[in-house]
């Protein structure tokens, strides 16, 4: 969540980060950001910097900022608040940008399903199976995207490759909170969830090519419920 930024755009890089942290749930209501100088110092950017991006998240409503003793910065993102910047970054994205970030976490899924067949225990398919129940059972929507990133998590986590791993932790950061706007939508959760399900059976059966196929599959729905909603967000 605070690794180093790249060094474009880095305001709009920051706000981006704490935004998409307050929408996934990462950083909860009520809870203090660090320092101005520890952001800064844990990003890689300047405390100016940190302070313009500070001043960005007040203005959506996600930051309150209190000063003197026990003062700082705190999350105070109502559910409203945050999707409605998710739904604002939605909107950014051209089609095309979608379809290949798509292609990309295509090939990262896959590639993790494929591993997690030939290497996963007992104890990551009960991970796997209870993410899914997690995703079921929530009925807000930031629940149901804090479900969906944690078991790609747990996917990339069973595949046992610190480097894919990274990579699923890049891509959420860079487009996981938009692509689950969709599963606001309880018919789009019980689609997802009966693909982790296929997923998982393939994975505790050892099948790497089904496991694969399943994973790549799976990011295609979800890719396509997030390209609907942006093309139904554009013509509104």
């Amino acid at each position: 969540m605070f690794s180093p930024l790249e060094p474009t755009g880095r305001a709009e890089a920051v706000t981006r980060r704490l935004s998409d942290a307050i929408a996934l749930g990462l950083l909860r209501g009520d809870e203090q950001l660090p320092s101005e100088t520890d952001l800064a110092e844990k990003l890689g950017v300047s405390t100016v910097t940190v302070r313009e991006a500070l001043t960005s998240l007040r203005e959506q409503g996600l930051v309150r900022t209190r000063r003197g003793r026990g003062g700082g910065s705190f999350v105070c993102a109502p559910a409203d608040a945050a999707t409605s910047v998710l739904r604002a970054r939605l909107r950014s994205f051209a089609l095309g940008e979608l379809r290949d970030l798509a292609d990309h976490y295509a090939a990262i899924s896959g590639a993790c399903a494929r591993l997690a067949a030939e290497r996963a225990d007992d104890d990551d398919h009960a991970r796997l199976a209870s993410g899914t129940e997690r995703l079921g059972a929530a009925t807000e929507a930031g629940a149901r995207r804090r479900a969906e990133g944690q078991y790609h998590l747990e996917l990339a986590a069973s595949a046992q490759s610190p480097r894919l791993t990274r990579e699923e932790i890049a891509l959420q950061s860079a487009v996981g909170p938009v692509l689950w706007l969709a599963y606001a939508d309880d018919a789009t959760v019980t689609a997802a969830c009966r693909q982790h399900e296929r997923l998982q059976q393939a994975v505790a059966a050892g099948d790497a090519a089904v496991a694969r196929a399943a994973a790549e599959d799976h990011v295609a729905e979800m890719f396509a419920a997030a390209r609907a909603l942006h093309r139904e967000m554009m013509s509104g």
